[in-house]
């Protein structure tokens, strides 16, 4: 009995020290102190630049007018070539026997349409047979002359001087009727244009008449007048761009056909923009990012569209509206749905 007291003792001083439990309470969510700005749009003209090749306004694909082994080519790519000069030329064997057979055609219809004709005189022939004969004749005629038009094409001259821009097959090669052969241009007019490439949102806002300033790293120093001419309908199959044609006002000597031209073009048709400090911008890449905007306590995650960078500034184009609270100080803290508290700048 002594023992059992013993224990019993010691459970109930135990239970006393005891420390007593807490009780569990919800902590508040904090609250991320940031700053903002409001947004405020204005008008801005923009300014793109883009980077080209010059060429002229009167490229030209070259062809057969039939198909065949290429024999010989005599220039190759930029070259420069005058009016009249042979380009290309066919093997002319198979084309020759079909020039030949012609002729050979048109002999026999000759003979035939005479003797028909001499004996519908004698009135030995009848009227049809006569008919009959002549019409021969006169296919066989347009046959023969079809034969040496083909000839005449198994050659390629150039149609106007200028520069040799591409050459697409090489000699020994079977090509089929029409297919290029070489691409040419007309550098000796000097109607001179830049083609660049712009990315979609610049090409919306350039239109046909809008000015430009052009340079040429090959030319240091040389500045030319340019006019937008063109607006490619379609994205360009080779490097993904959309295509814009910039007419260079002056008439240049100095220029050549490939020569690489960077083009500052001013575009006509204002874009309401938002400046915003460079530290509001997150994830920020060449055309798009995104921001946070406070609203009704909680961050609000917002892509937009980045037109260009200033001194610690980036200018957007889109994604914002006038009047929202633009968290510029804090935003590194901030998940989209974080809770935060706005303090003064």
């Amino acid at each position: 009995m002594k023992i059992s007291f013993t224990v019993i003792s010691l459970l109930v001083v135990l239970q006393a020290c005891r420390a007593p439990q807490p009780e569990e309470t919800s902590s508040p969510r904090t609250q991320i102190p940031v700053q903002v700005i409001t947004a405020t749009s204005y008008l801005l003209q923009p300014e793109i630049k883009a980077a080209g090749q010059f060429t002229t306004d009167d490229e030209t694909l070259l062809s057969f007018k039939v198909g065949g082994v290429i024999d010989k080519i005599f220039v190759k790519e930029g070259d420069a070539i005058r009016a009249g000069q042979l380009l290309a030329t066919l093997h002319l064997t198979e084309i020759n026997a079909q020039v030949t057979q012609a002729e050979l055609a048109f002999e026999k219809a000759t003979r035939d349409f005479n003797r028909a004709q001499n004996l519908y005189k004698d009135s030995v022939a009848t009227l049809e047979q006569f008919q009959n004969a002549r019409t021969a004749w006169e296919v066989a005629s347009q046959q023969l002359q079809s034969a040496r038009f083909n000839r005449s094409y198994s050659e390629i001259r150039a149609i106007r001087s200028g520069n040799v821009l591409r050459k697409f097959v090489q000699e020994g090669q079977v090509i089929t009727s029409g297919s290029p052969v070489l691409q040419t241009n007309g550098a000796g007019s000097q109607h001179w244009i830049l083609k660049v490439g712009v990315a979609d949102r610049e090409w919306a806002i350039i239109e046909p008449g809008d000015k430009a300033t052009i340079t040429a790293d090959a030319l240091p120093g040389k500045i030319w007048k340019g006019v937008v001419s063109k607006k490619s309908a379609a994205v360009d199959a080779y490097n993904g761009a959309l295509q814009v044609e910039i007419t260079v006002v002056e008439q240049e000597h100095q220029l050549a056909a490939g020569l690489v031209g960077t083009a500052t073009l001013h575009a006509a048709r204002n874009q309401h923009v938002w400046k915003l400090p460079y530290e509001a911008l997150l994830d920020g890449n060449a055309n798009a990012g995104y921001v946070f905007i406070a609203q009704d306590g909680k961050a609000v995650k917002t892509p937009v569209a980045v037109i260009g960078i200033e001194k610690n500034s980036v200018l957007i184009s889109g994604g914002l509206a006038d009047g929202q609270q633009v968290i510029v100080s804090g935003s590194a803290y901030l998940k989209d749905g974080s809770e935060l508290t706005i303090i003064s700048r």
